[in-house]
Formats: C-alpha cells, structure tokens, sequence
C-alpha cells in the first residue's frame, strides 16, 4: 500500500492511495475462501462448491466487497501514519476508472481538528449573579401562581366591563358591509387587556353590560395572515350575553388543596424548591456565558470549514423556517439574506468555543459515564410509547453517532462545571429583574457544540376576527376560535426570533437567547 502527502494547507490534507493487484487479489481470495464454504449451488453439496465457479458467478461482487475493505483498511493507515484527527468522515475520490484488475488508486482528502497550543483557562475569575430565594420572590410566585388559576364568576347585574374582566359574545365580522368566511361565531370569551385581539377590538368592549349590543369599528393589521382581509376596515356585530369578573383567590389552605396538597404550608415549600432551582439555572445561565465570553477573548485558532459550514446549515435552516412562517416570507427572507455574513460569523464561533471545549475536556479527563449514558438513552425511549421504548434503547446502542449526539450537551455541561470548578468565583446579589435584564443584555454569545474526538459530537391563544386556517370553516362552532385569532400572535419579526436561537448554542447556551444586535456583537 502506498500513501503520499499531495496537499497540506492549513487545516486541509491530502494523500494519494495506491492498494496493489496483489493485496486486493489475497482479500478477494480470502473472501472466495469464506463464501464458499457456505455458498450453496445446484449440483454441489454446501460447502464443496468449487472456487473458481464461484470466482466466475459472484467474482465482481466479492472483488468490490475486497477493495472495500482494503480501501478502509487504506483510510485508516493515512490517518493513523500521519497522526490525524479528522474533523468529518474523510472524502475518497476514485483516480481514473477503477481496474477490473490491477491497482486501485485513490485520493483521500480531508479537514483535520486544530492543535490549541496553549489553553489558557487557569486563571479565570468569573462574577456570578445571585437572586435570594427570599420572602418578597416567594410572596411573588405566589401571586403568579394565583394568577393563573384565577376563576371568573359572573357580574353583579349592570356591571360595566372593565380591563381585566371576561366578556361572552356572540359576533359577526364584516368588510364593506359584507360578512366574510370565519367571522362568525357564538360564546367567545374575551378577557379584556389580554391584547390577544387586533387592535382596538378589546378597547371597545370597555363598559359593556350583558344583553347590551355594540358594533365594532377595527382595522385589520396590514401583515395579516389571510391576504383578502390583511389592512381593510371592518365591523363587527356583537352581542355581549354575559360578563365575568375575576372571583377573589385567597391564599389558604382551601387553595393548597385545589392543587392536590393538605396545606398552604406544603405548598410553599414546593414553590421554594421550584424558585431555588429556577433562580439557581438563571444564575448559573448567566456565569456560563461569561466563562464562554471569557474563553472567546482568549483563544483564536483556524477552525474546519466543513464544520463551520455544518454549524452554519443548522442557524440557516432556523432562520429560514421562522421567516417561513411571517405574514411576508419574501421579505423576512431578504432581511436573513442581507446579513448571512454575520450568521457565518456566529458559526465560526460556536465551532471554535465547542473545540476548546472539547479540548479542555480531554486533558482534563472529563467523561461521560457508561451509567450516565444508559441514563441518557432511558430518558430519551421514556418519551416514546412504551411498545417503542426498546427499539430506541437498541438504536442508540447501534448507532454511534446519534449516540454522541445524545452525549455531547451532558459531555460540556461537565466541562463547564469543571472550568467554573477551578475558576475564582465572586457572587453579588441582584434582583430577578436585574438578572434577567444582565441575560438578555450581556452579548449571550454563542457557545457551541463540543467538537472533537472524545467530546460526544460527531462531527396559539385566542385572537380576533377571522384566522386563515379555518376560514373556511362556516359552523359557528368553529369560527369562534377564528375571530379569536385574527390579530397574528404578538412576536418579533422571524429575523429576530430565529436570530435569537441561531445565537444560543444547542448545548452550550442554556438560556434565553439575546436579540439579533447583540448576536452581531457577540459574533464579531
């Protein structure tokens, strides 16, 4: 077997291949060997079929299977000679047309992984922010809790409605006097104040009393989902047949039972876990991508462009399915498209903070557990039927890459707590308000997936007048819940949206994602 060096450019290599006729010619007789002991031919008992009728009937066949293996055997001498470590599955390309005998002459090509010279992560001092768990955050999740399991009773006789009160309408939603298709319906509950309707639909409701008729002027927004309504002026017929205002939720025992406790006691004590842990990820959120951001400045080192390229695919095809689904595809599509570079930026980034990662990982003899493994892939088949759960556990245990695709957030969580482990904590103590606002505001810059051999990886609420989906649906049951959601959810535009998870690393940024400027920032 001859190999050669014919390219050595920065990260990229390749070799020429030569397998012999000879070493191709003893595999293929190894293999005729193999086969026809259990090969079975009229006219023959098994096992004593002659070897040159098989050569001739199955010889092409069993030539390729041996140039196959030769081949692999040939890929992982280069890589082992050289002292390699490819960043992807290595390129084969064929030289010429391959002989029916003779030498077989390959080129093989690749992207190898970057030698970090220098680590520099032994003296990181980190500021972690810390929110106590104290009386006034239990007192608010609380009220939060009470909030969302607040009822509604009906009003005193004559009540006017007002913000924050429920208002049970029948209506009909018309254009130029005409009534369109699912813009009718009967029984909708409007809670004043959400802002769940197209504007100005709740606001008009204001001082309503039940059996009391109104009409509605509204405008519906010009980035409507259905074209033939999106910006026209419209009216809506209703009829309010009941109001509802919020009931008075006191926070006793009789409340702790609705949730299946015995006291108010054992209550508050499920919510201080749930705030302890909750504020606890939103502190650690924070220090990670400090330590992420800290790294980043310290490091710089070419990375492989078949991973950037990889990494970038995965944002891109973020990106293009948010703007798929905006009021203007065409237009979120041009907004992406007019700062890909900047995308290809944030890639570049979260390969290269995943390969440190993966690094530091390994000369620190960080590793994930055969029993954390099993516990990984239990997880995972828990969320598939119980008839589907073993083919899961035997898929994973087959398949190695989807196998360290499950490991490789496990594998960099450990290498962060590792890295946060040896660092020089100081703690301050903020607000929640201050904490998430540090979150949101700081560059939450992109981590990444940890790359690299031993790492783990491979290498709709109720709206208002008419919703498009089921507009053409004229039972009256159903066009309730189109009038309901009429107004497009109130969301940011699909470039920000989708900005905001290309910035959050899929393992490596556990957090809310920052808007699309700090994700610039972060990247350049």
């Amino acid at each position: 077997m001859q190999i050669a060096e014919i390219t050595n450019q920065g990260l990229r290599r390749a070799y020429s291949l030569v397998i012999p006729a000879d070493a191709i010619a003893a595999r293929l007789d190894a293999r005729l060997a193999e086969v026809s002991k259990t090969i079975k031919m009229p006219g023959f008992r098994p096992g004593k079929v002659p070897a040159n009728l098989v050569k001739k009937m199955h010889g092409a066949a069993l030539r390729g299977e041996a140039l196959q293996a030769a081949l692999n055997d040939g890929v992982n001498k280069v890589i082992a000679d050289h002292g390699l470590r490819p960043a992807t599955q290595p390129q084969v390309d064929v030289d010429g047309e391959l002989p029916e005998e003779g030498d077989a002459r390959f080129t093989v090509s690749m992207e190898i992984l970057p030698t970090i010279a220098e680590l520099k992560a032994d003296d990181l001092a980190l500021e972690k922010l810390v929110v106590p768990a104290d009386d006034a955050a239990m007192d608010g999740a609380l009220a939060r809790l009470a909030e969302s399991a607040q009822r509604s009773e009906p009003a005193p006789a004559k009540h006017k409605a007002k913000t924050g009160d429920t208002v049970i309408i029948d209506f009909e939603g018309k254009v130029d006097g005409v009534p369109f298709d699912g813009g009718k319906g009967e029984g909708m509950r409007v809670k004043i104040g959400s802002g769940q309707l197209i504007p100005g639909f709740e606001d008009q409701l204001i001082g309503a009393k039940a059996n009391e008729q109104r009409t509605l002027n509204v405008t519906f927004p010009a980035d409507y989902g259905a074209a033939n309504l999106a910006g026209k002026p419209a009216t809506f017929d209703v009829t309010v047949t009941g109001v509802e205002v919020p009931a008075e939720t006191k926070l006793d025992d009789d409340f702790a039972k609705g949730f299946g406790l015995d006291s108010l006691d054992a209550l508050k004590e499920i919510l201080k876990d749930q705030l302890d842990a909750e504020l606890g990820n939103l502190s650690r959120t924070y220090l990670k991508r400090k330590l992420l951001d800290t790294l980043a400045a310290r490091h710089d080192f070419d990375v492989p462009e078949s991973m950037v390229d990889a990494e970038f695919e995965q944002i891109w095809q973020t990106l293009e399915g948010e703007a798929a689904r905006e009021a203007d595809p065409e237009a979120a599509k041009a907004e992406i498209e007019a700062e890909r570079e900047d995308y290809r930026r944030i890639a570049v980034r979260r390969v290269r903070l995943g390969l440190l990662l993966s690094e530091i990982g390994q000369r620190n003899g960080v590793n994930v557990s055969q029993a954390e493994m099993n516990r990984l892939i239990g997880q995972e088949a828990a969320r598939y039927a119980p008839a589907e759960q073993q083919k899961v556990v035997k898929f994973f245990q087959e398949n190695a890459m989807a196998a360290m695709q499950l490991r490789a957030p496990l594998y960099e969580d450990k290498v962060v707590d590792f890295l946060i482990g040896q660092a020089t904590i100081t703690e301050r103590t903020v607000t929640r308000a201050e904490l998430e606002a540090a979150i949101e505001s700081e560059d939450e810059t992109p981590g990444g997936h940890v790359h690299g051999p031993g790492c783990g990886h491979d290498h709709d609420h109720d709206h208002a007048p008419a919703k498009p989906k089921k507009a053409a649906k004229a039972e009256p049951a159903e066009a309730a819940e189109p009038v309901a959601e009429a107004e497009p959810v109130k969301k940011a535009p699909a470039k920000k949206a989708a900005a905001k998870k290309a910035e959050a690393a899929p393992a490596a940024e556990a957090a809310p994602a920052k808007p699309k400027k700090a994700a610039k920032k972060a990247a350049e």
